[in-house]
């Protein structure tokens, strides 16, 4: 098969997806990459119909490579997520609407063009968890415990655009994060970036059936096929937090492979649709075998 990879600049030496790229090329598979930061493209003639079986992008969630994956698909080429699929996680104010409107278990969500705006909400909304509606990788995630401290932060937080801010989860400090890869899930924790143990290192734990559930049904709302999506255990349940198309896959044992192999499959059955592969799976993703390793009373994160 012929693929092309849309890469960020950043990503260009990461694990993921350098490692699932070279993985596809030892199998025989011809694999392009297209830099969209860092390259002039005629974007004219760089969407061909029929060169390529499926495009993959992995690029940041403000970055051009979007553009460019949504042209492909336009033209009635595969892509990997779904070009439209990729649209409604990656911004993350529109994320929190369709969740909340299809029943998944989403905090209550503010949006706001500049900071001063957040300053309308009451004392009593408060601690907030704040961030940029493109961001990722925990890009400027802050905890906002007063309004005081949100007019400090109000010169950082203008610089980040369109904002989000949901109320705080309390936690223990860990993110619970939970990865959908071939049809099976995976779940891992690590030291939350606003919590004092942010640099534990992260590790495979087992799913219970009601985090898989939510988990599975993500991908349904969504309509994506590869996907990670942050869940906290709050004192009143399961809360999604944050979903992410073609995320880092850490602690995925094998995940190059993992994720090569589904690319592939997705690739042959042609994904042009929201969701169009995952209808073709053979039931609902699978829970990967678990470790024996028992979740924390209280599993908390910033997404």
């Amino acid at each position: 098969m012929r693929l092309c990879f849309l890469v960020e600049e950043r990503y260009r030496h990461d694990g993921m997806p350098q490692e699932v790229i070279g993985r596809l090329t030892a199998w025989g598979h011809k694999v392009d990459v297209l830099r969209p930061g860092r390259s002039l493209m005629r974007i004219t003639d760089a969407i061909q119909a029929g060169s390529h079986d499926a495009w993959v992008l992995k690029t940041v969630s403000g970055g051009p490579g979007l553009t460019l994956l949504e042209a492909a698909s336009a033209v009635g080429l595969t892509t990997v997520n779904d070009a439209r699929s990729i649209r409604g996680v990656r911004d993350k104010a529109l994320a929190a609407a369709i969740g909340r409107s299809r029943g998944l278990p989403v905090p209550t969500t503010y949006a706001a063009a500049c900071p001063e705006a957040l300053a309308e909400l009451p004392e009593s909304a408060f601690p907030l968890v704040v961030k940029p509606a493109d961001g990722s990788s925990g890009r400027a995630v802050r905890l906002v415990p007063s309004p005081d401290r949100l007019a400090a932060l109000g010169p950082e937080l203008a610089q980040e655009g369109m904002l989000i801010a949901q109320p705080y989860v309390p936690n223990s400090g860990i993110d619970l994060k939970v990865y959908c890869v071939g049809g099976e899930l995976y779940a891992t924790e690590r030291g939350s970036p606003l919590g004092p143990d942010r640099d534990i290192r992260g590790r495979r734990v087992a799913l219970s059936p009601e985090v898989a559930a939510i988990a599975t049904e993500v991908g349904s709302v969504y309509g994506l096929d590869l996907y990670g999506v942050d869940i906290l255990l709050g004192p009143d349940g399961p809360v999604v937090v944050d979903v992410n198309d073609f995320p880092s896959f850490k602690e995925v044992p094998d995940a190059a492979a993992r994720v090569g192999r589904a690319v592939l499959e997705l690739a042959r059955r042609g994904a042009t649709g929201p969701g169009a592969a995952r209808g073709a799976l053979p039931g609902p993703a699978r829970v990967a075998a678990p470790v024996p390793v028992q979740l924390p009373a209280s599993v908390g994160g910033a997404g």
